[in-house]
């Protein structure tokens, strides 16, 4: 299992329905997410906006392709574009910015 890390920004006027958003999240998408390899998903949402997600899969790409076969995500994507207008025209799953890691603790333990 791999884990994930990455940035998207949220437009800070917006904090608060992007939060109510995601404090209901659409059933089909959270089963859509699960059933393409999304694992323990997380959101952290600074107060200016810079969203961060963590989550664990076996390909990401793979899963990635797999949510955009899905029924819900183009619906999921629309509804959340206006959260993120610096992506311009692009989709917000099409616009994260994954993280390269460069520590964990555990990894490093396991090597003494």
């Amino acid at each position: 299992m791999t884990r994930v890390c990455f940035t998207l920004q949220v437009a800070p006027e917006k904090l608060d329905a992007y939060r109510a958003a995601h404090a209901a999240v659409w059933p089909d998408m959270l089963r859509a997410l699960k059933d393409t390899g999304w694992h323990d998903y997380r959101l952290y949402l600074r107060p200016d906006g810079l969203l961060v997600g963590v989550l664990e899969t076996e390909d990401f790409a793979a899963a990635q392709d797999a949510m955009a076969r899905t029924e819900v995500n183009p619906r999921w994507q629309a509804a959340m574009a206006e959260f993120f207008p610096s992506l311009g025209e692009a989709r917000p799953d099409e616009g994260m910015f994954v993280l390269d890691e460069i520590f964990h603790l555990e990894a490093q333990l396991e090597a003494l």
